[in-house]
């Protein structure tokens, strides 16, 4: 596989990701749901500061700095690793899922980078409620809840303190547990709960598959394990 065209996925990942932020980030209150299939997925507006789904190192801004910058110092490795796998020969799989991770963290990395320049704030709103449809939501907005474009450099944060913005989510089980499950009975139970992007969803993808089919796809062209080449 050629190196153009690992960087052609990570590009088409990166549009998507960015054009669905963006979108929500300027037409969606904080806190906004939206039905779109039924109960069981829905557009569910939220940022964070932190990793993937929302996990966090740090409630200080100093955490989000760091883990900022972590993720600038990874993509840009992540590059370089692309393309040494390319040229080593390992299989298009491989490079494919490599392409979706990086494309992820690219995605959330520019989040980060600049999107505390570049809007207005999106901070929870009286505004924001449960809709069946984006008709409906677009009908009840006040507009000016919803956050904007502005002047760069002058939007709600400082580089790298941007906020990841994420919007899928899927309830596929939302019941409340028998009393008899120990710890959890009489207690709501959500199933999946976390709310993501395409960038999570990506790196997810491109992860999960590696450690699923590892055997099949660390090969490299020859079918002679990668790793004794290295």
């Amino acid at each position: 596989m050629k190196y153009r065209n690992a960087i052609l996925i990570v590009l088409l990942i990166i549009i998507a990701d960015q054009a669905m932020k963006i979108y929500i980030k300027t037409h969606f209150c904080n806190g906004d749901d939206v039905k779109i299939v039924g109960n069981w997925f829905r557009l569910h507006f939220i940022e964070n500061e932190g990793m993937a789904y929302g996990l966090k190192i740090s409630e200080s801004i100093v955490g989000k700095i760091i883990l900022s910058s972590f993720r600038l110092i990874a993509v840009i490795f992540g590059f370089y690793l692309l393309k040494r796998l390319i040229t080593k020969g390992y299989k298009k799989g491989v490079i494919i899922c490599g392409s979706l991770i990086l494309a992820g963290a690219l995605g959330n990395l520019l989040d980060s980078l600049v999107y505390g320049l570049i809007f207005t704030d999106s901070p929870y709103s009286c505004f924001s409620g449960n809709y069946d449809n984006i008709t409906a939501m677009m009908q009840n907005h006040n507009q000016t809840a919803v956050a904007h474009f502005t002047k760069f450099g002058t939007g709600y944060g400082k580089v790298l303190t941007g906020k990841v913005v994420d919007m899928f989510y899927f309830p596929i089980v939302d019941t409340v547990m028998p009393s008899w499950v120990p710890f959890l009975g009489g207690k709501n139970f959500v199933f999946f709960e976390p709310v993501f992007n395409i960038a999570d969803a990506a790196i997810s993808i491109g992860v999960l598959t590696l450690i699923f089919f590892q055997k099949t796809l660390l090969t490299k062209q020859n079918d002679e394990p990668a790793v004794a080449q290295i």
